[in-house]
């Protein structure tokens, strides 16, 4: 006897192989961000340190520039007008010479001062501009004869503990001075 079965194997559908949507979109998408992310930042380092040179220049010559760089502000009234173009030494009057753009709508008499000053307790220094009251203005290539130079944060602590020490040294002189100025009563027995 032999049996003969009548169910017929059990068929498989082959499904056609899925595609990865979703990954290829991911995909581009994270390829769009970087090469935007090397675009801008090209544009960054290409960009940065250029400053527009429009306005004319002017010089200063100073004792010292401690943290003056080359692009630092030059400041009138707290706003950006300029910005330094180069440092040198005089080799005559061994002060360090600052040449500087002011922007040409920005005209400076000729009795105006340049100080270094600091935009804050650690930050960087700029040249700010204090106007004169003459009525002749500097000219392109003009020079300002008023000058202060940077004070050193060192320096000026230096200062302050020397005589911090020295007021405590004389105070405590005048102490034992007047300790041994002080006749000691005798007491009779």
């Amino acid at each position: 006897m032999s049996s003969v079965s009548t169910t017929s194997p059990p068929t498989t559908t082959v499904l056609p192989p899925l595609r990865n949507t979703r990954s290829t979109v991911e995909l581009i998408a994270g390829f769009a961000v970087i090469v935007a992310f090397v675009l801008l930042l090209g544009l960054a380092v290409v960009s940065s340190g250029r400053r527009t040179d429009a306005g004319y220049q002017l010089k200063a010559a100073f004792s010292h520039i401690d943290g003056l760089d080359i692009g630092s502000d030059v400041k009138l009234a707290g706003i950006s007008i300029g910005h330094v173009v180069s440092e040198g030494v005089d080799p005559k009057t061994f002060q360090a010479l600052v040449v500087f753009t002011v922007r040409r709508d920005v005209q400076l008499p000729v009795d105006s001062a340049a100080i270094i000053t600091s935009d804050s307790l650690l930050g960087g220094k700029y040249i700010a501009i204090s106007p004169g009251g003459d009525t002749r203005m500097l000219k392109a290539g003009g020079e300002l004869v008023e000058t202060q130079g940077a004070i050193s944060l060192e320096q000026l602590l230096s200062k302050f503990i020397f005589s911090v020490t020295d007021t405590l040294t004389q105070a405590g002189q005048a102490k034992a001075k007047e300790g041994v100025a002080a006749p000691k009563a005798e007491t009779a027995p």
